[in-house]
């Protein structure tokens, strides 16, 4: 069985750090006294972008924070980039907060970046979502079993759309299959937005990314889902599991918030009140609904206990794989 800690994070406890307190306000009444850069990693499309602009939908609509949160997108080694610009020229400040994930850990790992979660000041982990692996309109491609048997025959052919931090997933499924991950054709993209254009251009053979950056496509029908690496069938996603195909791979990616290194307490506390308070909200669960995305929140001890325990399973997942 291929399966690690990473792919069972939904099975940690919900916790709303600061739910019953009163507002954010109450943290630091002068904080935030002015604008908030929110930034993506990563293009528009891409799961970063997905993820800040939900939140800072939902934070603003429902009025619990009213200072102006621009949205900058600064793409560039999955999130890698600004990662950073975000150690090296913000220390301290309290105006900037970025979105991360498990690529944030990829990374590091990979040795595509010199920093890491421990580098910057981590906010929360606000959600979890799986993976999934889709194709184009034309593809010959109608199960995942079809997928792994041309890759083994003759990888070259099949052009596998991914940001770098989601090639770990898909190596586990050809590991899975009898294959070798090290021989797949990968074509790099930012995000699900690229992937999406590229597959209804044929310009690649399939993908692999969250289920949030290719729902839009999915639902219509103008891409397939030929897998998702979930425990079950995701509701409301007519699209079998990895694991119904005979592949046993689960694996799921966590994506949060975090600000500068020695970013001011104050500031962190006010982020997480609004955070708890955020996704209790009508607008966050809409959105929640909509994207798939499953609300695993978590912070302080907990968060710091789960941040080196997921490393440490990355790791692990990306020695077998062979990365």
């Amino acid at each position: 069985m291929i399966k690690s800690a990473i792919g069972a994070v939904l099975a940690a406890s919900l916790i709303l750090t600061g739910c019953q307190q009163s507002g954010p306000a109450s943290v630091a009444e002068n904080y935030p006294a002015g604008p908030v850069t929110m930034t993506a990693g990563a293009t528009p499309g891409s799961g970063f972008d997905i993820t800040i602009r939900s939140v800072v939908d939902a934070l603003q609509k429902e009025k619990i924070v009213n200072v102006p949160l621009p949205v900058e997108n600064k793409p560039g080694n999955s999130g890698g980039d600004f990662l950073a610009t975000m150690v090296e020229q913000y220390k301290g400040d309290d105006d900037q907060v970025s979105v991360t994930s498990l690529a944030m850990m990829m990374n590091e790992l990979r040795g595509k970046s010199k920093y890491g979660y421990h580098d910057v000041t981590m906010i929360a982990r606000l959600i979890t979502e799986y993976f999934v692996v889709v194709a184009g309109p034309d593809s010959p491609f109608k199960s995942l079993d079809d997928l792994m048997a041309a890759i083994k025959s003759d990888p070259d052919r099949v052009a596998v759309g991914a940001a770098h931090d989601d090639e770990a997933p898909f190596d586990l499924l050809v590991l899975a299959a009898g294959g070798d991950p090290s021989s797949v054709n990968y074509v790099s993209f930012e995000g699900g937005g690229d992937q999406s254009v590229a597959l209804l251009n044929g310009d690649i053979s399939v993908a692999v990314g969250g289920v949030s950056e290719f729902i839009d496509q999915l639902k219509p029908g103008s891409l397939t889902a030929l897998g998702v690496l979930s425990e079950d069938r995701v509701p409301g996603l007519n699209a079998p599991t990895a694991r119904e195909q005979g592949l046993d791979v689960t694996l799921s990616n966590w994506r949060g918030l975090y600000g500068p290194p020695d970013m001011a307490e104050d500031a962190v506390r006010y982020w997480q009140k609004a955070l708890g308070e955020m996704v209790e909200s009508p607008t966050w669960k809409q959105i929640a609904e909509r994207n798939h995305f499953t609300t695993t929140v978590m912070t302080g001890d907990e968060l710091a206990t789960f941040l080196a325990v997921t490393q440490a399973d990355v790791k692990a997942a990306l020695d077998e794989a062979g990365r």
